[in-house]
């Protein structure tokens, strides 16, 4: 489809036309021409939007759709519809599944069920079979595969020599490995943060240091392998804290927050809400200063909505048997925007490309077009209407947000929100 985008404002410090404001040509599937108008007689589809400003694509790295195995709570045609609508171009889709991501054939049936969507998707094999934490999976076949990276949905490894095999391994063919920072030793059968509020509520408690416990120990793994190693989902000033050392000792190593941990905090849970519990778990404003000035930083290398689609039956219960998980990608950056400028918000949705070898395309003339339409300025509420997904369990429900996409441009397709 060729588009002409009018009067767009450029938000891309890779480009020269970066915070102006131009028309933008699209011809199939390139940028054609950027100028201040453009005039054109042949067929084209003229989008013209109210404060309308233009990106290179959103990347989330780290969603969860239910398919296969929990179709009930999203397909992966439903999850990549959610993402575009959204305003992601490209999404790395955890091994969240049934059978879990962990072999080249079911690397091989996420990619080819997302054939000729508009939105990329990314497949994120399991570490170890079965995402059961013993033997490494198939790691050098997923990858050659299309795998991006190597994780175990949530799961913490708790054999620390299995890690150390894995960064060693995983350097024969450049693959980022991530391990997700929780010591179940210490975290025992918790459900929300270790601290006033948990006592208060009478929640058993989930220390910061079954995070930062974790996290130390896989950067002295780091440090005695190399590799490169991707710490998903942090949440404490602490976490951010040692990763900001390690970067500063030259270790290959990233990280990213969760959209909700970022903007909310354990005071929420007075309510005995199950959309709040999550994992990581909600900490107290101390944590989620430090979590934004590490995103301001560049420490915390990007945000990723979390999304983890979770059915009825298993979210509206019991607090203590209500599964952990809220969907994210609606509101992810309306949220982001509603706590960082125009430029941090976009840096955090793109910067995570590099890390995950996604192709990254500046906005520039004969440049393949990935773009996110979006009105950074734009005031709302965030409801139930605003929901694409199957599932309704969103932690965002009622907040009062900033900044909407106007949809995506991404492979020769154009989505835009009714």
């Amino acid at each position: 489809m060729n588009v002409l985008l009018k009067s767009a404002v450029i938000v891309d410090p890779t480009s020269k036309h970066h915070l102006k404001k131009r028309d933008v040509l699209i011809e199939n599937g390139k940028i054609s021409k950027i100028s201040t108008s453009i005039s054109i007689t042949k067929k084209v589809k003229e989008i013209e939007l109210p404060n309308l400003h233009i990106s290179q694509g959103w990347f989330d790295p780290g969603v969860s759709f239910g398919e296969p195995g929990f179709e009930e709570r999203e397909t992966l045609t439903q999850g990549l519809k959610t993402a575009a609508h959204s305003g992601f171009t490209q999404v790395a889709v955890n091994a969240n599944t049934y059978p879990v991501t962990d072999s080249k054939s079911n690397i091989k049936f996420l990619r080819s069920k997302a054939e000729g969507q508009p939105v990329s998707l990314y497949p994120i094999g399991a570490l170890t079979l079965g995402s059961k934490g013993v033997d490494l999976a198939e790691l050098y076949d997923m990858s050659n595969e299309g795998a991006v990276s190597f994780y175990d949905y949530k799961k913490s490894i708790e054999n620390a020599n299995l890690i150390k095999i894995a960064l060693q391994y995983s350097q024969n063919f450049d693959a980022l490995v991530q391990s997700f920072p929780f010591d179940p030793s210490v975290a025992r059968n918790g459900m929300v943060n270790e601290e006033v509020n948990s006592t208060k509520l009478g929640l058993k408690g989930i220390p910061a240091l079954a995070e930062e416990l974790q996290i130390s120990r896989d950067l002295y793994l780091l440090e005695y392998t190399g590799g490169k190693l991707h710490i998903p989902t942090i949440s404490t000033q602490k976490s951010v804290r040692l990763i900001k050392e390690a970067k500063k000792n030259g270790l290959q190593v990233s990280c990213s927050v969760a959209i909700a941990n970022l903007c909310l905090t354990d005071d929420l849970l007075e309510s005995f809400d199950t959309r709040y519990k999550l994992m990581p778990p909600l900490r107290t404003l101390a944590d989620v200063k430090a979590l934004q000035k590490g995103l301001k930083e560049g420490v915390i290398d990007g945000v990723t909505s979390d999304h983890d689609p979770i059915d009825i039956e298993h979210k509206k219960t019991e607090f203590d048997h209500a599964k952990f998980g809220s969907i994210g990608l609606e509101s992810c950056f309306g949220a982001l925007r509603s706590i960082v400028d125009t430029e941090t918000a976009i840096e955090a949705l793109t910067r995570l490309k590099l890390v995950f070898k996604v192709p990254v395309n500046t906005i520039t003339e004969g440049a393949v077009a990935t773009l996110t339409l979006f009105d950074p300025d734009i005031s709302w509420t965030f409801s139930e209407k605003d929901i694409v997904s199957t599932s309704k369990n969103s932690a965002f429900l009622g907040k009062e947000l900033k900044g909407k996409a106007y949809g995506i441009y991404n492979n020769r397709k154009l989505v835009l929100n009714s």
